[in-house]
């Protein structure tokens, strides 16, 4: 059934019509109210009920077990999937739109932007609210800790036990157990095995 809803376009503008308001830009109530049904949610997982959830049911989303979305974010899966691990805190007014995979035990401070989605520019005849989108999936690691005002651009990989500081724009991947930030987010220390300490760049 959903191939041939994606292979008939008359058919797919349709359904899409019917999940989600062209004007809002975002899932109609009637979708909304069904969000239990197709949102998978682990044991103690809490969403605070401010939380703006533009969750459709034809891309995926789960929240892992005893994670947290805090007041006044964005969860968005309207381009690509989403999903946060397992005792993951995201903090208050974080957006976050898909692709996007966050770790468990990841720590994400306030009003963090991550997203797997950029608008197309490059056609300069054509506006550029009617050239679509082009999506990159955004992958953050196990024990993860993102400072407040943080900015992760689409397609960028944060490795595990990685710290991003607060205010930075991270363009490019952040490899595992180091600490990057500023703008253009840049590796400042890294962990060093051999000497069992955190060594400057």
């Amino acid at each position: 059934m959903k191939q041939y809803i994606y292979q008939n376009k008359s058919l797919k503008h349709l359904v899409h019509w019917l999940i989600m308001s062209p004007t809002r830009t975002r899932p109609r109530w009637y979708v909304r109210m069904l969000q239990f049904l197709y949102v998978k949610r682990g044991r103690g997982s809490v969403i605070y009920n401010s939380v703006r959830r533009d969750l459709v049911p034809f891309r995926q989303c789960s929240i892992g077990m005893r994670s947290v979305v805090e007041s006044f974010s964005v969860l968005n899966n309207a381009v690509g999937d989403l999903h946060i691990g397992d005792h993951t805190r995201i903090g208050i007014g974080n957006t976050i739109i898909g692709p996007v995979t966050i770790g468990h035990q990841v720590n994400i401070g306030q009003h963090v932007l991550i997203s797997g989605l950029n608008h197309r520019y490059e056609d300069v005849q054509i506006s550029i609210a009617e050239q679509g989108v082009s999506v990159a999936p955004v992958t953050i690691a196990d024990d993860v800790w993102i400072g407040g005002n943080v900015v992760i651009l689409a397609g960028i990989r944060i490795g595990q036990h990685a710290v991003i500081g607060a205010g930075s724009v991270v363009t490019r991947d952040v490899p595992a157990y180091s600490v990057a930030l500023g703008n253009p987010a840049k590796v400042v220390k890294t962990y060093d095995f051999n000497l069992n300490c955190w060594v400057k760049v």
